[in-house]
């Protein structure tokens, strides 16, 4: 299947618990040992751990309404992972091909110097992990974001998982800076996976430290919190921690490696399995446990899936096909390229994680490409599309081993339906943006016909379509854009400008009781006028880098209400052309 699916083409569009908080210091991991033997054993009798389930057993009314003004009964939970899934049982944090698992017990480093917290989500806390922002301004809390203690029922893991990067396969990869440190079950009964990364080496570190950098760690804070603002299906960042421990890079991969600064996210999912967790237990025959992880994620992710039907992995496959569809159709309608659309960053939920050289698009242009060691443009932002497919019919062949013949074709026939639930979700994204009510078969061609002129002009991605919902009718029916609209006056310097009007103009009035300020207000209501490009990224962590956190604290307010003018972010240029000592600015490829 060569089909290529990404941006439309201008004139055509494809239809297709202890009694208080145990904070145990990396050193003392030597406790949990007793808890983990019995796993390591293959016994199925764990021991009971104290772990925030009882919350909804003790007044639940209460802690409903009440948020935890420190970590004194604060827990995680590993339980439910590793009854299931098994553990490696070789206890010691070396680098090593493992085997016939799905985690490695691997405990976080400590940082050696001050810690100091940079940002905190006081949404992620209080609405996903039942904390008062409060909390964060406590020792307790640094040394559990930062690595250096753990809570109690945590049993820190780093998942085994493979994968193909840039098309080949690259064997064994794994967390190999990442540690899971538990599942918090929160008020609401929602399961949520945290994760440090940057906090260690593990047994998958390969060649790596086992670190992260600040620079990346805030690319990376920003990005996932401006996404989930958005409305796009991403994992979440609770906080952000730095040190002054030195860790060497290579920025750019060119030989010039450079003392960096070492730092910790703090990073909450539904779920870390992915298209490559799948792959490596496929790779090596371990089929008995290929069948445990798909059932242990059908049961605890895909409610609409039954466990005991026989069919599930097809229903679970059709689902992921759909969901990664719309997925990356969202990443199109706001310019996102992710950078590094191998199959270990692809979610098994559809959601975005593993933030890297990433970029949100400016000028409009489909070979947009934010990674600079994407020699090849294989992951530009019009392929992401296409890399979709591949990455999901990877995950098909994962799954064959345990399919009948005829659920083989009748998965290929559900793959084979990803470019039309593609394009009915992109088109119905783009239709939204330009404020277009109902069906016409001309829309597509519009939404072409704009995008040829913008890639034209080089016109400001973002800005274009913000500056389209806030001009009147009237101005654009003169042909008289105000120099606010800076974007929108880029576009229109194509001859053809003027016939795009028109045709759009034509369509708004078929649009059914609709009026001008009512098709703005719809339009401004999808349009942002903030995201996070790379120039402001560089901005707050040059500041960063000086101990000054003020940007990143206003990018991170900005961008939790990016449809919304906010004064601060006006004076900051947040929506003014890419200032000139930026324009040539490269997006880091180490982190």
């Amino acid at each position: 299947m060569t089909r290529r699916i990404g941006f439309p083409c201008c004139g055509l569009i494809r239809r297709l618990h202890l009694p208080r908080l145990l904070l145990l210091g990396v050193a003392c991991h030597s406790v949990v040992c007793g808890f983990l033997q019995s796993v390591l054993e293959g016994s199925a009798n764990l021991p009971h751990l104290a772990s925030n389930g009882s919350n909804h057993d003790q007044d639940y009314c209460e802690t409903e309404a009440k948020l935890a003004s420190s970590l004194d009964f604060w827990t995680l939970s590993s339980a439910d992972l590793i009854a299931v899934l098994p553990v490696d049982p070789v206890k010691e944090n070396y680098v090593r091909k493992v085997k016939n698992c799905i985690f490695s017990v691997a405990f976080p480093t400590a940082f050696k110097s001050r810690v100091r917290l940079v940002a905190v989500s006081k949404e992620v806390l209080e609405d996903i992990l039942d904390l008062d922002l409060s909390v964060s301004e406590t020792d307790d809390f640094i040394q559990l974001v930062s690595g250096e203690k753990i809570v109690s029922g945590s049993v820190p893991l780093a998942h085994r998982y493979g994968g193909h990067q840039f098309g080949i396969w690259a064997d064994q990869l794994g967390d190999g800076r990442a540690h899971l440190i538990g599942i918090y079950m929160n008020r609401q009964g929602e399961k949520w996976e945290l994760q440090l990364k940057g906090s260690g080496k593990t047994p998958y570190s390969r060649h790596g430290d086992g670190r992260a950098v600040l620079r990346s760690s805030v690319r990376e804070f920003l990005c996932s919190e401006a996404m989930y603002y958005l409305g796009i299906p991403t994992s979440r960042a609770a906080s952000l921690v730095v040190s002054d421990d030195e860790v060497w890079r290579d920025q750019f991969y060119n030989g010039n490696i450079m003392k960096e600064r070492g730092a910790v996210v703090l990073r909450a999912a539904k779920s870390w399995f992915r298209i490559g967790s799948l792959e490596i237990l496929a790779h090596y025959g371990e089929l008995d446990l290929l069948r445990t992880l798909l059932d242990f994620i059908i049961q605890e992710h895909f409610p609409s899936v039954d466990v005991k039907e026989p069919n599930r992995y097809m229903d679970f496959f059709s689902i992921v096909v759909s969901e990664t569809a719309q997925l990356i159709a969202l990443w199109m309608s706001v310019g996102f390229a992710h950078g590094v659309c191998n199959t270990d960053n692809f979610s098994l939920l559809s959601i975005t994680i593993d933030y890297g050289p990433f970029g949100f698009m400016e000028a409009y242009n489909p070979d947009f490409v934010p990674n600079i060691s994407d020699d090849e443009r294989r992951y530009k932002i019009g392929n992401q599309a296409n890399i979709g497919m591949f990455n999901l019919n990877k995950l098909l062949q994962a799954l064959n081993p345990l399919l009948d013949s005829r659920q083989k074709q009748l998965a290929v026939q559900i793959l084979e339906g990803y470019p039309v639930l593609y394009y009915t979700r992109f088109s119905k994204l783009f239709k939204a943006k330009l404020g277009l009510l109902g069906e016409r078969e001309e829309d597509d061609d519009l939404i072409a016909f704009l995008l040829h002129l913008m890639e034209m002009t080089e016109a400001d991605f973002t800005m274009t379509f913000r500056q389209l919902s806030e001009i009147t009718q009237s101005q654009l029916l003169e042909l008289n854009i105000p120099q606010q609209f800076w974007a929108l006056k880029t576009v229109s310097k194509h001859k053809l400008f003027p016939a795009w009007v028109s045709q759009y103009l034509l369509r708004l009035k078929s649009n059914m009781n609709d009026s001008d300020s009512e098709r703005r207000r719809r339009m401004t209501s999808v349009n942002p006028r903030y995201v996070l490009k790379n120039w402001m990224a560089e901005s707050a962590v040059q500041k960063a880098e000086r101990n000054d956190f003020s940007e990143v604290r206003l990018l991170q307010e900005v961008l939790q209400h990016p449809f919304q003018k906010h004064s601060a972010a006006e004076k900051a240029g947040y929506s003014a052309p890419t200032p000139s000592w930026a324009e040539d600015l490269r997006v880091s490829c180490s982190s």
